[in-house]
């Protein structure tokens, strides 16, 4: 009697354990499908294809930052943190305006093979417009050093974000960071 009474309690209480499950997840719907989640990404190679620019762009569910080499590359390293210079480690956090901060550490130079800045960025400059923007708050150029080069890219808050390589155009390549809107629907 007292195993069928056990029993009979470990069967509700399991019930209900499920039944909290399904009203969790349907109340965690992905916003505009996306499961990208916010843990740190990293991928590729570490390449001598120069960085020659970086842009931004808004899209209805997220935000985009482009980072387009000459060449291909597509090594990187993505993370939420402090994010410090290349070379000197100064922390960038005082100078990028957003509630969280992802370090963003590229595998390629942002010089070419005589060691001349591809970009128009000095450490510390702010390398995208982000006025209007829902998620992207900064862009700012942490430096490049023996083949790596940093972002501190701020954004309003912690959220999923997603880091792919794309081809082109042309003989070039583009590492492309996504940071959504917001988590859920």
């Amino acid at each position: 009697m007292r195993l069928k009474r056990a029993l009979v309690a470990l069967t509700v209480v399991l019930g209900g354990l499920l039944a909290g499950t399904g009203g969790a997840a349907a109340a965690t719907t992905p916003y505009c499908g996306i499961t990208w989640g916010s843990t740190a990404k990293s991928g590729g190679a570490l390449s001598s294809a120069p960085l020659a620019e970086v842009r931004a762009g808004q899209h209805a569910c997220w935000d985009r930052v482009v980072f387009e080499f000459a060449g291909p590359a597509n090594g990187f390293s993505v993370a939420y943190g402090e994010t410090y210079t290349e070379g000197q480690g100064l922390a960038l956090s005082p100078y990028t305006a957003g509630g969280a901060l992802l370090q963003v550490s590229l595998r390629a130079p942002a010089y070419d093979d005589g060691h001349v800045a591809t970009l128009p960025y000095r450490t510390g400059d702010h390398a995208v417009n982000a006025l209007g923007y829902r998620t992207l708050r900064d862009v700012v150029f942490g430096g490049s050093f023996e083949g790596y080069t940093t972002f501190a890219v701020g954004v309003r808050a912690r959220l999923p974000y997603r880091v792919f390589v794309l081809s082109g155009p042309g003989t070039h390549s583009r590492i492309v960071l996504d940071v959504a809107h917001q988590w859920q629907a």
